[in-house]
């Protein structure tokens, strides 16, 4: 008599979502802006759609953190330091030349 382990030539039942590679790692800064606070006191960013927990801040700050835990669903971290003023500035420069250079495209189209 032959028997098989559990699991070998079935599929695998119940909730297989997977989920998706995570948009940060552990021990990498960003700079984010704290958007709303969580029940627990926390502020919450989001960095490419992943919930951020950051405790010790207050939404409308502007903080470079340091990742500290990844879970499935969320990320928590530690506040490294202010966000330097200079990167979001860069950030909307390049985003404002971009499409004045559209615009110059099909004006002389």
């Amino acid at each position: 008599m032959r028997y098989e382990r559990r699991g070998e030539g079935r599929e695998r039942r119940g909730f297989d979502r997977g989920f998706p590679p995570k948009p940060v790692e552990i021990g990498k800064e960003y700079d984010v802006e704290i958007q709303e606070t969580s029940r627990r006191g926390e502020g919450i960013t989001r960095i490419k759609g992943l919930v951020t927990f950051v405790p010790n801040t207050k939404p409308g700050d502007h903080v470079r953190i340091k990742i500290t835990r990844i879970s499935r669903r969320f990320a928590e971290a530690e506040v490294v330091g202010e966000a330097e003023a200079g990167v979001e500035a860069e950030e909307e420069e390049e985003e404002e030349t971009e499409a004045e250079e559209e615009t110059m495209e099909e004006e002389e189209e």
